[in-house]
């Protein structure tokens, strides 16, 4: 599906380039957040990452994180998960329990007291978010969930298929 672009005097690639900048603009503080934050509590930006991996995990498909999707969802090496774990776990983030049914199988979870470290600090982000979300109607918050969630499965393609290439 191509986006409209009739409201663009200057034409589709002006649009595209438009919603280029929002996004790395939009990304670019993101990482500033998230980079300050890891600072902040002695983590690499990989941690940040991955503490973002873990706990969205629950919440989008309702299976707990394991360490080969964590590796899989960052696209990092077995070791480097392992050793983002070790430091997660050490500062007290993460919880690394085994499944009852299959003891191989590991299952990574955000503690409770990071929740609200993590609550904390991210709340002027929260703030932002929903001072951001009153001035739009429910329908256009519907529309632009959407476009995320279509954004999002579009980009996760691209990047299966390009690391499917690589293979």
């Amino acid at each position: 599906m191509q986006p409209q672009s009739s409201e663009s005097p200057d034409g589709p690639d002006s649009d595209l380039q438009a919603y280029a900048v929002l996004l790395r603009t939009l990304n670019s503080e993101f990482n500033r957040i998230a980079h300050s934050f890891a600072q902040a509590h002695g983590l690499h930006s990989t941690d940040v990452h991955a503490l973002a991996a873990i706990l969205d995990a629950s919440a989008t498909d309702g299976e707990p994180m394991t360490p080969s999707r964590l590796r899989e969802r960052l696209n990092l090496t077995s070791g480097a998960v392992t050793a983002c774990l070790d430091r997660l776990e050490r500062a007290g983030h993460i919880s690394r329990t085994r499944e009852s049914a299959d003891r191989r199988v590991v299952h990574l979870s955000y503690n409770a007291g990071a929740r609200v470290l993590a609550r904390e600090y991210f709340s002027p982000l929260a703030r932002s978010t929903e001072a951001a979300r009153r001035k739009f109607t429910p329908e256009q918050r519907e529309t632009i969930a959407d476009f995320l969630r279509v954004l999002n499965r579009e980009l996760a393609g691209e990047l299966a298929g390009r690391l499917d290439g690589e293979r």
